[in-house]
């Protein structure tokens, strides 16, 4: 579909059907690959049962590949069940060059890598603001070249909230291995996230802003029982029907 990424929802029995039941399939693919999480089609797929189809149940369940994923409404906000997923150091002289192809010779204050995500976390000085983040002009397909590991399928870059803003991090991702040069806003990326801002700010409760063009604002809770709730908004902006 062209699209990172493009959700279908299927029923798990005959007998299922999309305004009743509670537990459905899901799958996600990139324009390139099928990826085993992503947390804002879940979103989307939550919000199209619940608004669209008129779902009477207070939580949905999804089978994905990463397992059974939980979407409940909290007022204006779907909120997302998502597993919290770890990052450990990287040893920076393995993806120095990735770094520089992605920032240049700006000033990195962490390196960390999600090995269940495959995703390189790159922290920024908390010297930079907001703006700088923004403005980065990013040439993700030089990355392919780059990476010499094998191991990194996406890259994050992220900074500490300023002190005078509402946010507590700022991110962008890109993932040039999966077809997608730069994802608008990524709830799978917060899954990391989540758990590393967590760790450096203390917090269990953030809130989160994705800085690419057409940008995005997560709520972020880690729960006891070693997830993370995200809760985000949608908007639906178009309807059609897909003829196979």
């Amino acid at each position: 579909m062209n699209l990172s990424e493009t959700a279908f929802i299927r029923k798990l029995h005959p007998g299922d059907d999309f305004t009743k039941s509670s537990r459905f399939g899901l799958r996600w693919f990139t324009p390139a690959v099928e990826v085993p999480l992503c947390g804002h089609a879940t979103l989307a797929s939550a919000a199209v049962l619940f608004h669209i189809r008129k779902n009477t149940n207070s939580v949905l369940t999804f089978v994905t590949l990463s397992g059974e994923l939980k979407a409940r409404q909290v007022e204006d906000n779907i909120v997302l069940d998502l597993p919290l997923y770890v990052t450990h150091p990287q040893v920076l002289q393995e993806v120095e060059e990735l770094i520089k192809a992605a920032v240049g010779d700006m000033v990195v204050q962490d390196v960390r890598f999600s090995p269940d995500t495959m995703n390189l976390l790159v922290r920024l000085s908390d010297t930079y603001k907001r703006s700088v983040l923004e403005e980065l002009q990013v040439n993700a397909q030089g990355f392919l070249s780059a990476e010499k590991t094998g191991k990194v399928k996406g890259v994050i870059l992220t900074l500490k909230g300023d002190s005078s803003g509402k946010h507590d991090f700022y991110s962008r991702y890109f993932s040039p291995w999966c077809g997608v040069l730069e994802d608008p806003v990524t709830g799978s990326t917060h899954a990391v996230l989540g758990s590393y801002w967590s760790e450096q700010l203390g917090k269990k409760e953030m809130l989160a802003f994705q800085c690419s063009r057409r940008g995005g604002e997560l709520k972020i809770s880690l729960r006891s029982d070693g997830r993370i709730d995200i809760a985000g908004q949608f908007a639906v902006v178009v309807k059609g029907n897909l003829t196979l």
